[in-house]
């Protein structure tokens, strides 16, 4: 801001001292002109004398116009120079808060791009544990196969083992009924042997008789 307004004064100092200037030399111009006999007449230069006073007159309403006038797009100029300071100053406070976004930013995709990595290496660990998983189901499926086999194998075993089971009872309720015929058979010799013996008695003393008196 003191910069600024040290330029536009030093811009207005630098126009005053060439209007000065300029108003010198037609100064000494218009005296030089007028002690000069030998070039014109009097009335002659007294009418140009005028006339340079009109204008040097004119010159000075110009020169206090275009002083005024400097001088506003000057104070404008200035006005102009704050504004714009101010706006740059805007800006760069912009400025320095997206460089801090941007930093932040920064920091933000280093972290996510750490955090990238980790997950790459979570889903390799997973795409790895997902293969074993994939080779111990296939094991266990072919476990299961070879299990599903030997249960076939098995109920066909247990099938034909009860049909011998069936086989073995019926053999067994045949033999239970063998038994119990031949027990009551052999209760019914014995309840004959148990009626007999007096008669088997009396025919082995005739068989004895005939013997001892040689009659067959």
């Amino acid at each position: 801001m003191a910069a600024s307004s040290k330029s536009s004064q030093k811009a207005k100092d630098v126009v005053l001292a060439l209007l000065l200037l300029w108003s010198l030399v037609s100064l000494i111009i218009i005296v030089v002109w007028s002690t000069s006999p030998d070039w014109k007449g009097v009335a002659q230069c007294n009418k140009e004398l005028q006339g340079t006073k009109e204008q040097l007159k004119m010159s000075t309403v110009t020169w206090n116009n275009n002083k005024v006038a400097l001088e506003e797009k000057v104070e404008k100029t200035r006005e102009e120079v704050e504004h714009k300071t101010a706006e740059i100053m805007l800006l760069q406070t912009h400025l320095n808060a997206t460089n801090a976004s941007l930093e932040e930013c920064r920091q933000e995709n280093v972290g996510l791009n750490k955090n990238i990595s980790v997950l790459q290496e979570n889903v390799e660990q997973l795409r790895q544990t997902e293969a074993n998983l994939t080779a111990q189901l296939s094991q266990q499926e072919d476990h299961i196969d070879a299990l599903q086999n030997n249960l076939t194998q098995a109920f066909h075993q247990t099938k034909a083992c009860l049909k011998l089971q069936e086989a073995a009872k019926n053999q067994m309720f045949a033999a239970q009924s063998q038994t119990k015929a031949c027990e009551s058979q052999q209760q019914y010799v014995q309840k004959q042997l148990k009626t007999r013996p007096l008669h088997d008695d009396r025919l082995h003393h005739f068989k004895q008789h005939r013997g001892e008196h040689g009659i067959r």
